[in-house]
């Protein structure tokens, strides 16, 4: 395994390899045996838990990724009022990119890289968008741990608005509920930052489940606990703020924390609120829930989907130091702090910041999903990249290594006039 995939790969999503494992999903009404033998047994119909234990393989995965309001229960985050508009100039992608020696047109990379949808932006303007495999503009893709950076943004509109004192206090103080285990005395910066030092190997070896993959098992394919629930018990790995490690256990203590915050709702009327209708979404977007019906709580670690359009709405937002619409969403302050590296960036492989991934040598930064799905933003040359694709899991580590050359050439390029 190289070390872009160790990193990518075990710092992406807590949903990380099921397609990959050697399990027999068996026809008609019997689940697969190994989630059967973890945890209580599910009210949940046993094709749907089949579905949800294969939904990341590359033979359903172009279409499980914009289905999610089929297998899961979910909870709307609600649009309302004006919509951004936002301003077309189209044009021919007339440049060329070179990945891996070879040097390979545009339309090359749709194919080459699993492409379900495609936007480009160049100074707010959106320069091509394309929809395939029978999407469309009202089409909702699954972000995965897009999602995460998305929490980000409703952390830095708590801290604004007080709900959230600073950044520096302890986790706990809002969320006693984990002080017997070794969330006690992480700050909520260093739950930001994937520096808890909380022990939680991002692995999913069904066959030997370990924490995270009994979790996915009983969270989200059984719906019979909530996937934040390990957080009340877990031990500790390292000093907190010394070691980054992705957790996507950090990410929902976040989301129970914004959840805590908000004032007696839910992390969907809070983004609905403060992020979702300022930013002037087109439509709706969902989360899926985990745990049993009127138990779970939305999946704020992975589990957000939304139109292609919206999604470059965020990103737009972001460019524009956290303004759209003449509608400040969140502090320039938060923007530049959340998407800086938080220890220190790899030459090669870049960082990460609050939830954001950081790109090495520049300022551009991403949101970025399992299995290829990304909100690409680059400052210096104000461009937007939204691609939402369908990686086959055995080529997930060379399909995001293409990727990052065409997003550096698109950077780069200058649309003719």
């Amino acid at each position: 395994m190289t070390k872009i995939k160790k990193i990518r790969l075990l710092m992406n999503t807590g949903l990380l390899s099921l397609a990959v494992l050697p399990i027999a999903v068996h026809a008609g009404s019997v689940v697969d045996p190994l989630v059967a033998a973890v945890g209580p047994a599910s009210d949940v119909p046993v094709a749907i838990q089949n579905l949800r234990w294969a939904m990341l393989d590359g033979d359903v995965n172009t279409l499980t990724f914009r289905s999610m309001d089929q297998l899961f229960t979910t909870r709307h985050v609600a649009r309302s009022g004006q919509i951004s508009p936002l301003m077309h100039e189209d044009h021919s992608l007339d440049f060329s990119y070179e990945f891996d020696g070879v040097r390979y047109q545009p339309e090359q990379f749709l194919d080459r890289t699993f492409t379900n949808g495609l936007l480009i932006m160049k100074d707010d303007k959106i320069v091509y968008e394309n929809y395939r495999n029978n999407t469309n503009q009202d089409t909702h893709f699954m972000a995965w741990s897009m999602t995460k950076s998305l929490v980000s943004i409703l952390v830095g509109v708590a801290l604004e608005e007080g709900r959230i004192k600073s950044l520096d206090e302890d986790v706990t103080l809002y969320l006693p509920e984990l002080s017997k285990g070794a969330y006690k005395g992480v700050t909520i910066r260093q739950v930001l930052s994937m520096s808890s030092g909380v022990k939680y190997e991002e692995r999913y070896d069904f066959a030997n489940p370990g924490t995270a993959a009994r979790n996915h098992i009983l969270a989200l394919v059984k719906n019979v606990a909530r996937f934040v629930e390990p957080a009340k018990t877990i031990e500790r790995l390292h000093e907190p703020g010394t070691v980054q490690e992705y957790k996507t256990i950090d990410t929902a203590v976040l989301g129970l924390l914004l959840e805590r915050v908000s004032g007696g709702s839910n992390v969907s009327a809070y983004m609905a609120q403060h992020l979702w209708e300022p930013l002037g979404a087109q439509a709706d977007g969902f989360f899926i829930m985990d745990g049993e019906p009127g138990v779970g709580r939305e999946f704020t670690g992975a589990g957000y989907s939304a139109t292609m359009r919206d999604f470059a709405r965020v990103g737009s937002m972001m460019l524009n130091n956290g303004r759209i619409n003449g509608k400040q969403i969140v502090s320039p302050e938060w923007v530049k702090m959340s998407t800086e590296p938080f220890l220190k960036e790899d030459p090669k492989l870049g960082g990460y910041g609050y939830q954001w991934w950081t790109m090495p040598n520049t300022t551009a930064y991403s949101a970025i999903g399992l299995q290829g799905q990304f909100i690409y933003v680059d400052p210096d040359t104000r461009t937007v990249i939204v691609k939402l694709s369908y990686f086959p899991q055995a080529e997930m580590d060379i399909a995001e290594q293409e990727t990052m050359a065409f997003f550096s050439a698109v950077s780069a390029w200058n649309p003719k006039k």
